[in-house]
């Protein structure tokens, strides 16, 4: 699927939010939800570390944002953009959310599941399987992935 405008517009807003993460000592992955009116209904960061919580993905952080916004858990009509390509958690929970897009930046080679190692959203048995677009802004998602790990080899040498 080719990105539409606003797909790479809500990436950007995705790696604001990645780069917080980063800075918060977190994995710099950021997400976003944007509803059908164009308006962010919630964002994400990874939040692991902080709260000890292994659920606590961007993408997860920003579902619940979006679903307790909107007061319900479906979000029907909305788009899912984060940073790296969700793992098999987070690909279940924007099923389970009923968003209608998922748009990610890099892929994650180690356990993507949009595609690259799984690909849980475009499963035929499942009752609703998103819109899935790729490689958004995928060399700028990529790069903080990248700045964020190569920075924890330096400091710990």
């Amino acid at each position: 699927m080719q990105p539409r405008p606003t797909d790479v517009d809500a990436v950007r807003r995705a790696l604001e939010q990645a780069r917080r993460a980063g800075a918060a000592g977190e994995v710099p992955i950021g997400a976003v939800v944007i509803g059908p009116d164009g308006d962010v209904l919630g964002v994400g960061a990874n939040e692991r570390e902080a709260t000890h919580d292994p659920t606590a993905h961007a993408e997860v952080v920003a579902l619940r944002a979006a679903a307790s916004s909107l007061g319900t858990w479906r979000l029907d009509g909305c788009v899912l953009a984060v940073t790296l390509e969700p793992c098999p958690m987070c690909a279940g929970a924007a099923w389970l959310s009923r968003v209608d897009r998922v748009v990610f930046g890099a892929w994650n080679t180690e356990y993507g599941a949009a595609g690259s190692l799984w690909d849980v959203l475009r499963d035929g048995r499942l009752n609703h399987r998103p819109e899935v677009v790729a490689g958004v802004l995928a060399d700028e998602c990529s790069a903080v992935l990248a700045d964020f790990f190569a920075a924890r080899r330096t400091a710990a040498d």
